[in-house]
């Protein structure tokens, strides 16, 4: 059915049920993963990280690429085990639906499958959260987990 997915994840529990639900889709095919993680400070110095959730750090740019390599390495071997053959990650930084519609138009993805809410703060459900501001601009096929 598609040739390529991207999941953008942020350690959220819908970004894992999103994580899911791609597996499912494209398990038993050749179609290619593309996981995607973008590092977002959040205010008072927090950083979101899956599996610690938004933690107080000293948010240097190694640290956030530390922090983010080790979400996407773990996220990759769950995709893995969850019968996913192909899988790419990337690590990129930047306003989160912005980049993650730049990186599905640069990796030309059949579809985005994400959580319909991640970590973020509460003004994202008030001013419309990454999700819904993919799901309205993106070129492709957008499924959205709750």
């Amino acid at each position: 059915m598609f040739k390529s997915v991207m999941v953008p994840v942020d350690g959220s529990e819908h970004a894992h049920k999103a994580l899911e639900v791609a597996c499912q889709l494209i398990k038993d095919s050749d179609t290619t993963l593309h996981i995607l993680h973008i590092p977002e400070a959040l205010a008072h110095e927090t950083t979101l990280i899956w599996g610690i959730g938004a933690v107080t750090l000293e948010t240097t740019s190694s640290e956030l690429e530390k922090y983010g390599r080790e979400l996407i390495d773990r996220t990759s071997r769950e995709a893995s085990a969850l019968g996913a053959k192909h899988i790419d990650t990337t690590l990129a930084q930047g306003e989160p639906s912005r980049t993650i519609l730049e990186q599905a138009k640069r990796l030309g993805v059949d579809a985005i499958i994400m959580g319909s809410r991640g970590l973020g703060d509460f003004s994202s459900l008030v001013v419309g959260g990454v999700s819904h501001k993919v799901s309205h601009s993106a070129n492709c096929t957008v499924i959205t987990v709750h």
